[in-house]
């Protein structure tokens, strides 16, 4: 075995960069710190592209590797020479290493005294540790598949799956379970989806300062589209007579129609009536513009800071996707709604993705409980002899208290 590399010390410099430009045959590309694409990377968009993935996919694969990339760059080492103890060690750094971009102010990962939800780290949380390493396996089998890449994976399979078939032993009454997994994936915790409770969200729609805000958070709650689904539908996918707006599913890449609440449909024409006469609105337009000259289709990225200033002047940390979890919420819940008819509005292609909104709430679990202690603090006063009750405040007894203080209650 080579000798041991000094993580501590290594320095991983912010070299290349992930370029998603306007090309058609080439969405997305990733340049060295030169400014030159990397062809093993190219080559591997390109079959990305093939397949039918998404720019938004092919961008977040391109980052992932430029991670890596960065890392053998650091290390001098070879993409094509990379070995499992280079592979295991990139693992331990994005584990260990703080992140090239600085986490915002407060610090800590103590959770949101609004929203519940953790503040962002210093290091790279486990999701991004372990899409990381399943685009890297990936890449190499690719690399691999072709012959312009090493013959061995740097990131195999776990080797509890060696030898044997998987799922040898599955239990037929149990779900079964994702036996792919990479020997350097880290665990990730299932999370509970959170939504936005109804008095909250009226605050935040109240700090909203246009209509098209209003519009979109409007749509956005009560569809239950995605972010970028609704961001990129045009003039000719709004349907008002039949409260139906058309969105391209994410994954599927499907056309469907979503219904929308009514007052969706009011903001949204508000917010038409005062761009009517600036903008086209040809049914093949973009339906989202900005509020400021010259005027541009609306990007997610706009979007998202819009929602996180409404939500910042409540002190809480909420994104668009946290729409999308209340809409399915407020769906879910509903008992003359099928689950199977809030599968169908979310497009989700398992139910049993969507059974995870019927979850109680921490906020209402919290509540619940707390009244259940209220209701049993009269029944235990009540249960206690007036002797122990007079002489001890409250509804504790005096012998609790001695066993509790070692006998130093009086």
């Amino acid at each position: 075995m080579s000798e041991e590399r000094d993580l501590s010390t290594l320095v991983v410099p912010r070299a290349g960069a992930v370029d998603a430009g306007g090309d058609l045959w080439e969405p997305v590309r990733m340049v060295d710190a030169a400014g030159v694409p990397v062809a093993a990377v190219a080559a591997f968009l390109k079959d990305l592209q093939a397949v039918g993935r998404s720019v938004a996919t092919q961008r977040s694969y391109a980052m992932d590797l430029l991670r890596w990339f960065r890392f053998t760059w650091a290390i001098d080492v070879g993409w094509d020479q990379a070995t499992r103890i280079e592979a295991r060690d990139f693992c331990r750094w994005l584990a260990c290493a703080d992140k090239p971009t600085r986490p915002p102010a407060g610090g800590s990962n103590a959770p949101n005294t609004v929203t519940g939800k953790p503040r962002l780290g210093r290091t790279y949380a486990a999701t991004t540790r372990a899409h990381s390493e399943t685009v890297l396996r990936v890449f190499y089998d690719f690399h691999r598949d072709v012959g312009t890449g090493p013959m061995v994976n740097p990131f195999p399979l776990s080797r509890d799956r060696r030898g044997g078939r998987a799922n040898a032993h599955h239990n037929p009454m149990e779900p079964y379970r994702n036996d792919r997994v990479g020997l350097y994936r880290p665990r990730v915790a299932q999370r509970v989806p959170r939504c936005i409770p109804d008095a909250l969200f009226n605050q935040v729609f109240a700090e909203l300062v246009s209509h098209r805000d209003r519009a979109l958070v409007a749509l956005w709650v009560s569809t239950g589209a995605r972010a970028s689904e609704l961001l990129g539908a045009h003039c000719g996918d709004i349907d008002p007579g039949q409260q139906l707006v058309t969105v391209i599913r994410k994954g599927s890449r499907s056309i469907q129609q979503v219904p929308a609440s009514p007052d969706a449909f009011v903001w949204l024409r508000l917010y038409q009536s005062e761009i009517d006469q600036e903008i086209p609105t040809r049914p093949d337009d973009p339906l989202w513009w900005t509020r400021r000259r010259p005027f541009r289709p609306l990007t997610y990225h706009a979007a998202r800071a819009m929602f996180a200033r409404a939500g910042a002047a409540l002190g809480a940390n909420w994104t668009l996707h946290d729409l999308r979890h209340t809409a399915a919420y407020r769906m879910a819940r509903d008992p003359a709604l099928p689950l199977a008819d809030v599968q169908w509005v979310l497009g989700h292609a398992h139910l049993s993705t969507t059974q995870l909104y019927l979850t109680p709430m921490p906020g209402d679990v919290i509540a619940g409980v707390l009244a259940h202690h209220r209701r049993r603090q009269p029944m235990a006063s009540a249960d206690a002899p007036p002797s122990a009750a007079a002489d001890i405040p409250g509804s504790y007894r005096r012998e609790s208290l001695d066993v509790l203080f070692g006998g130093q209650s009086s």
